[in-house]
């Protein structure tokens, strides 16, 4: 099963020099690649007004590639990147059933 995953990238200012002198239609079309080469799939990318912000939506085959997705991106230093594992409502729910023994601190 497939995971999703929310991928906010800050592009340095020698990403955004790169991004002015190529734009964006090629950032995405080299994302696309990437993650074909990944098993994954490229869901959504977008841009923000801020013009150093992007913000995707991949599917990948397990946290692995999703780590090295994220590891190879920020090794470039053209960009830093959050990747953030997506659950759906369903999962949610199943989390909330599960017990867990928590003590809050101080207590």
């Amino acid at each position: 099963m497939s995971k999703k995953y929310l991928l906010h990238a800050k592009y340095t200012s020698s990403g955004v020099e790169a991004l002015l002198k190529k734009g964006g239609s090629v950032r995405k079309a080299a994302i696309e690649k990437m993650m074909n080469d990944a098993g994954g799939k490229l869901e959504a990318f977008y841009y923000t007004l801020n013009p150093d912000e992007a913000y995707l939506i991949l599917e990948l085959p397990d946290d692995v590639s999703a780590a090295a997705l994220s590891l190879h991106t920020d090794s470039t230093g053209k960009a830093d990147v959050d990747m953030i594992a997506l659950l759906t409502p369903e999962q949610i729910d199943e989390a909330a059933k599960k017990v867990i023994h928590y003590i809050a601190p101080g207590q």
